[in-house]
């Protein structure tokens, strides 16, 4: 759902004016597989620009800050939390009791969609409700219906179906078990949080110690030093890292 939402986003974005918009991904559940397949969407010839976290070590993930700040102009994330980030932002200043600022909730964007749907609340507020219909009005002007057409057809061209991963053979995870244990000084960023576990026993398959950690970008993995190249080439292999 992420990658769809955004190639969604960028038609939007594309359909309001901006001819190269830049992405980036929130730090939600989720967000380094989404990374990981939107480079390889890239890599298939899917066409679109990345934005970077305003934070120092810079990347695709975004953190709260970078909402505040705007760095990207599409930023990823589920349905449900850009719900809730959407209904925070636009009632702030209301102090939660009705929406005050913003645009509504953006238009409806599908592979089936035929008509323009905007979406407001009935917390929406007279201003809201007029930058929604402004909003709405940019998308016709901009031609939104082909536009989210073309992106969803390059998109899935591209593959943008992320496959389902096939279920463990059960008790096999049991079997495997860690090496003997070193001094992890170094760290490896970049996995999803629902795949840490089986990353981390991909490398004990190997022979590789390693362990689970929480770093200023999300989950890590914490490696020896010695043992960082061939651990990334396993994670690789495997498809948990990029």
């Amino acid at each position: 759902a992420m990658v769809k939402n955004a190639v969604y986003g960028i038609a939007a974005a594309k359909a309001d004016g901006i001819k190269e918009p830049s992405l980036g991904i929130l730090n939600v559940d989720g967000a380094r597989q989404t990374e990981r397949h939107l480079l390889q969407m890239q890599n298939r010839g899917y066409s679109f620009r990345w934005g970077e976290s305003q934070r120092a070590e810079g990347g695709h993930i975004l953190r709260g800050n970078d909402l505040l700040t705007g760095n990207v102009d599409v930023v990823v994330c589920d349905t449900l939390t850009g719900n809730i980030l959407m209904k925070m932002f636009s009632s702030f200043t209301s102090g939660g009791n009705y929406e005050t600022a913003g645009c509504g909730y953006g238009p409806g964007i599908g592979a089936e969609a035929r008509n323009l749907i905007a979406i407001i609340s009935r917390a929406s507020g007279t201003p809201v409700v007029a930058n929604a219909l402004c909003y709405c009005a940019s998308m016709v002007q901009g031609n939104i219906s082909k536009i989210q057409k073309e992106e969803i057809e390059k998109a899935k061209k591209a593959g943008w179906q992320i496959p389902a991963a096939a279920p463990a053979a059960a008790g096999k995870s049991d079997e495997i078990m860690p090496p003997a244990a070193k001094v992890t000084a170094d760290e490896i960023p970049g996995i999803d949080i629902m795949e840490l576990d089986d990353a981390v026993r991909s490398l004990w398959k190997e022979q590789i110690f390693a362990a689970t950690g929480m770093g200023c970008t999300g989950p890590i993995i914490l490696i020896a030093a010695e043992d960082k190249e061939r651990a990334l080439k396993v994670l690789q292999d495997g498809g948990f890292v990029g």
